[in-house]
């Protein structure tokens, strides 16, 4: 099946990206075409030729990792996954792995490609490194992870090495869709530890990296948002989405999905857990106006990852959507919030202020977050509660309108998505703006080299 997968994958992509550049090439000759003269005036891109075995063919061992999750399943729909359901047109079972064949899919669409490398302002490597680090991670090579990306510098190196040499890889980008902590273990730690190497390898300095979670000091790598299960097709879907945002009763004051905060030992999730219960237990609607004052979509062990129906719901009847840290700072469940109209509480600067700048500017925070410092809470006794409930409601309305205006910024829309949905500009979109400009950006005499 994943062999079948794949081949269905390589001969669409190829199709699509020769038809793709072959329209956007020709165009390029029209001077009556606007999106080929000044619309595309710096933004033209180059869509570099990798070998297969950098991108499609590592989806074929989709099952491989015993202690990985399969997924095959996942590959659907160019990584957008199966549809919820089989009258479903804007919902699927995404699997956020998959980032890199949603952006490699969606780029072949962007219609300011270019098929001559010296006159593009940026250059895409369609490679799929956080697939291709999984066999660092859990499988046979996990001893040879300071290895990951080397095939592929070495690659550039040898085949037409001027692409690479024009700029010395200043003008070059890719995705890669694990936190770039899982990328940046020290070249000289023996044994090795958790992580490959790839953003400590020089020979990728110079490179811009996308990931859904930069680290705290990034150089090269910038933050996009993690895929929802929302990828609607048309503006009438998306358009639908909104008014069923907006029109939702909000009956539960603040929401927690997710797992963990079940240890003895303090931590945010606990202090989330313990204070929802107790408040469950001591409020009322008579006093509160809500039903319910928090709620916990339990989502241990993974069960809510591809089954949105499960948190989507609540969401939607939620005001404030509890984002704590986890393992890592960030959360999907971020995204999923925003989708669904739920004002996202933060409790640690790198969750996303300090993350997500092309999507979320960083000044806004203020109109559609809530932010209330982790250690106030586990070892100050602040109640989130009291934050949240001390709000004024005309406050709230606004900061929910705020997040909805958010919506477009952080979904990706389905690739092939109608010319009226396409005049908003999505996640895929904000992120190649916000590539172009920091390759823009990169002093002179580094792109001169």
């Amino acid at each position: 099946m994943a062999y079948l997968t794949h081949f269905i994958l390589l001969l669409l992509i190829n199709l699509a990206s020769s038809q793709q550049i072959s329209n956007t090439e020709s165009s390029s000759s029209t001077t009556t075409n606007p999106t080929t003269t000044e619309d595309c005036n710096n933004r033209w891109i180059y869509i570099r030729n990798l070998p297969s075995r950098f991108n499609l063919d590592l989806l074929t061992n989709c099952s491989e990792y015993p202690i990985f999750d399969n997924f095959c399943p996942y590959l659907a729909n160019h990584g957008l996954g199966q549809k919820t359901h089989t009258k479903s047109r804007s919902w699927y079972r995404t699997d956020p792995l998959l980032l890199e064949l949603i952006f490699h899919r969606r780029i072949l669409e962007y219609p300011c490609l270019t098929n001559d490398p010296n006159v593009a302002n940026a250059v895409f490597l369609p490679y799929y490194g956080a697939i291709d680090s999984l066999k660092y991670l859990y499988g046979p090579d996990v001893n040879s992870s300071f290895q990951h990306g080397m095939g592929l510098f070495d690659f550039l190196q040898s085949d037409e090495p001027g692409i690479w040499n024009r700029h010395m890889g200043h003008d070059h980008f890719l995705v890669m869709s694990r936190p770039a902590w899982d990328f940046s273990q020290p070249l000289d730690n023996d044994p090795p530890i958790w992580g490959t190497s790839f953003l400590e390898l020089p020979e990728f300095y110079n490179v811009t990296v996308l990931v859904p979670e930069g680290r705290a000091w990034p150089w090269q790598e910038h933050a996009v948002p993690y895929p929802t299960s929302f990828h609607p097709p048309n503006l009438a879907c998306f358009e639908a989405w909104i008014q069923r945002v907006r029109r939702s009763r909000r009956v539960s004051l603040m929401l927690f999905a997710g797992g963990g905060g079940i240890g003895a030992s303090p931590n945010i999730r606990r202090s989330i857990r313990t204070e929802c219960e107790n408040a469950n237990t001591s409020m009322t609607k008579d006093n509160t106006g809500y039903s319910q004052i928090c709620h916990i979509v339990d989502c241990s062990n993974g069960i809510c990852e591809h089954d949105p129906i499960r948190y989507m719901r609540p969401m939607l009847q939620a005001t404030f959507c509890l984002q704590p840290p986890g393992d890592t700072p960030t959360r999907r469940s971020t995204f999923d919030a925003i989708t669904a109209g739920c004002i996202p509480v933060f409790f640690e600067e790198m969750s996303a202020r300090s993350q997500y700048r092309w999507h979320l500017p960083e000044e806004k925070y203020p109109e559609f977050s809530v932010f209330i410092p982790k250690e106030e809470v586990v070892f100050k006794g602040l109640k989130i509660l009291d934050v949240l409930m001390g709000i004024p409601r005309s406050e709230v309305r606004k900061m929910r309108e705020s997040v909805i205006e958010l919506i477009p910024r952080v979904m990706y829309r389905r690739h092939g998505s109608s010319l009226g949905l396409r005049t908003k500009k999505d996640a895929f979109d904000t992120a190649i703006d916000g590539a172009l400009q920091t390759i823009k950006d990169k002093p002179n005499d580094l792109l001169e080299q």
